[in-house]
């Protein structure tokens, strides 16, 4: 039996578009992919180094701009994502705009550890992010609800092409 050839088509991908409707999309239900990623420590011990999905906004966001080629490698850190960001053509705008990635301050939590949180605007004072209390995606006011400072907003030319 003789397969048929796909045709070839030369298509522009929509990455403004797609990235916010991935988003949006992430946020209709409990999303378990971005809970776990393992790895071993200097003494060989197995860890979870997602805890469960409190810690996972910078894979969650990678994973996301990677698929949509704006980004280089995938990141399960805030510092090393934003690297990649610098690299791959992001820069630092002054007010979100629907797909910029917002990248908010340190905050304290229970367990006495520090982090920073990283995740994206996607208009009408809302933005989606891995929500740490949960370990979900989740669409939320885009300040927190005035509880956490936005230190930096970045913006990639691609998606001003939709």
């Amino acid at each position: 039996m003789k397969q048929h050839e796909l045709p070839i088509v030369n298509l522009t991908l929509l990455k403004k578009k797609s990235l916010l409707t991935i988003l949006l999309n992430s946020t209709k239900g409990d999303n378990h992919m971005f809970r776990n990623l393992y790895a071993k420590d200097d003494k060989g011990n197995e860890i979870d180094i997602l805890r469960n999905g409190i810690v996972s906004c910078a894979v969650f966001d990678s994973a996301i701009l990677l698929n949509l080629e704006l980004i280089k490698t995938p990141h399960s850190t805030i510092q090393g994502l934003e690297r990649d960001l610098l690299k791959s053509g992001w820069y630092e705008i002054s007010e979100p705009i629907p797909g910029a990635i917002l990248v908010w301050e340190k905050q304290v939590f229970a367990d006495s550890t520090a982090h920073r949180h990283i995740g994206f605007y996607v208009g009408n004072n809302e933005a989606v992010s891995n929500d740490s209390s949960v370990g979900f995606p989740r669409k939320h006011h885009f300040t927190c609800d005035d509880t956490r400072k936005i230190e930096k907003i970045y913006w990639h030319e691609d998606l001003d092409k939709g």
